[in-house]
């Protein structure tokens, strides 16, 4: 009996140890997902900030007459 209540006691100290890491895991992982959302939103503002300078471009070159000159 004495035995089997020293194994349960060492599963559930497992069980407490794993938790423990899994929520730090978890945190750790929230926080990186934050990060990467936060890079994300500035990644897709950067290139609208591009595409729109490449169509302000786009607009100031002289417009194609028609037919090639070569």
């Amino acid at each position: 009996m004495i035995s089997e209540l020293d194994l349960l006691a060492e599963k559930i100290n497992g069980l407490v140890t794993l938790t423990q890491t899994l929520k730090q895991e978890n945190a750790s992982l929230r926080t990186q997902a934050d990060s990467l959302r936060q890079e994300k939103q500035q990644l897709i503002e950067r290139m609208e900030a591009a595409r729109q300078k490449v169509a302000a471009i786009i607009e100031r070159l002289p417009a194609e007459t028609g037919g090639d000159t070569e």
